[in-house]
């Protein structure tokens, strides 16, 4: 038998993993020291009262004469038409089955790309969520990377020289913050449309958005529903990082090669999946009532108190940065001409505040650093203290 050898082309570990083994490696020498941890994007809030009743009510349901067995595979009619209720409100026209439901939108950034030829070229925006690379390595695409820097507020757009099927997205940005204003996306929804490409748009942080001329949604771009799906999560929006769902948005006109990717997907998940849980999905279901969508929104205020803070900290010390506002993650130019790792280990052992650095996100994020704003906000006040006291020097 033979393997899949595109796996020898993966990088030797994940980022996050070569990340968790500095910092293990530092608290076994240093058992006595309290890290800060603004890494990793994993929530601190628990989650919100409306979800946690509605948890509990699916529970007692298993125990009697509303027990539910296998679930739709594609979603239950319940969450998904909250869901498209939810984009109706920002004017967005949505038919329930355009929307299936997930265990979160990373598995399904890697899955769907079952639907797409190995022979398509990748494009990805650098720096990256270094998933959507190491996906496409996995199945052999090839990938061409387009940078993003400071001179494009990392925020790169098409030019004609670029040859791509798939084009991936993120907006907010993971891991610069950065933001595509309604001008951006519309040139990418056009070459999509121009040149028979699929985008796959992540909007796994649109509940960040706070100024309203940003899309939170590529959907409100002309065009997109014949070029375009969406990705989206409750793990940052709603505290699901460790209950997991999230869902897609498959429009019925997005066809290629005379094939329909709607109809695709549901034939891929009712052969592949049986459907997420009905008690998770419940859970979820209650993220879009009004009072789980005024809870989200004061855990997500919390978490942009947490940004200020760094924010007001970075200003001081008079470094560059972006993202912040928008977003739940601050992106920085490591002070001094440091490299991202160099930074890392610096903050580690001086002060024992955890970042990311840059460079796990591609070359183009050499010499910058990536904060996480779901610590707790003692940790995140603390953690910008000693940033300030110690980048003083």
């Amino acid at each position: 038998m033979k393997l899949n050898t595109c796996y020898n082309d993966l990088k030797t570990s994940y980022l996050f993993h070569d990340i968790a083994q500095r910092v293990a490696a530092y608290q076994k020498a240093n058992p006595d020291k309290k890290l800060l941890r603004l890494g990793i994007g994993d929530v601190t809030l628990p989650l919100c009262g409306a979800v946690i009743d509605a948890l509990h009510e699916a529970v007692d349901d298993q125990a009697g004469k509303d027990f539910h067995g296998y679930m739709p595979e594609c979603g239950a009619d319940f969450l998904r038409e909250a869901i498209r209720d939810y984009y109706a409100e920002r004017k967005i026209v949505l038919d329930a089955d355009e929307v299936f439901v997930s265990s979160g939108a990373s598995d399904n950034l890697g899955d769907i790309l079952e639907l797409f030829s190995k022979d398509n070229t990748v494009c990805v925006l650098e720096p990256a969520y270094p998933a959507y690379v190491d996906a496409n390595v996995m199945d052999g695409r090839p990938i061409v990377r387009v940078a993003a820097g400071k001179e494009n507020h990392f925020l790169p757009l098409p030019t004609d020289d670029l040859q791509a099927d798939i084009l991936y997205i993120c907006s907010p940005n993971n891991p610069t913050g950065a933001v595509f204003t309604r001008e951006g996306l519309k040139q990418w929804v056009d070459y999509a449309n121009k040149n028979d490409a699929i985008l796959i748009y992540d909007a796994a942080y649109e509940a960040f958005i706070e100024d309203e001329s940003i899309p939170h949604s590529i959907f409100e771009i002309e065009g997109a529903r014949t070029c375009a799906l969406e990705i989206c999560s409750l793990s940052k929006t709603a505290g699901f990082t460790g209950t997991r769902c999230g869902y897609t948005v498959i429009p019925k006109t997005l066809e290629r090669d005379g094939m329909n990717v709607n109809a695709m997907w549901v034939r891929n998940r009712t052969t592949k999946t049986n459907g997420v849980s009905y008690i998770i999905q419940k859970g979820a279901a209650a993220v879009f009532t009004p009072e789980g969508q005024k809870q989200v929104q004061e855990n997500i205020r919390i978490y942009k108190q947490n940004a200020k803070c760094l924010m007001a900290a970075l200003d001081e010390l008079g470094i560059w940065y972006t993202g912040g506002k928008n977003a739940p993650y601050i992106w920085i130019q490591c002070p001094d001409g440091m490299g991202s790792w160099e930074f890392f280990d610096l903050l580690l052992n001086e002060i024992q505040v955890i970042g990311t650095p840059g460079e796990g996100f591609g070359k183009c994020g050499e010499g910058y650093f990536r904060f996480s704003m779901f610590g707790s906000p003692a940790d995140t006040k603390l953690a910008a203290e000693r940033m300030v006291a110690l980048l003083r020097k």
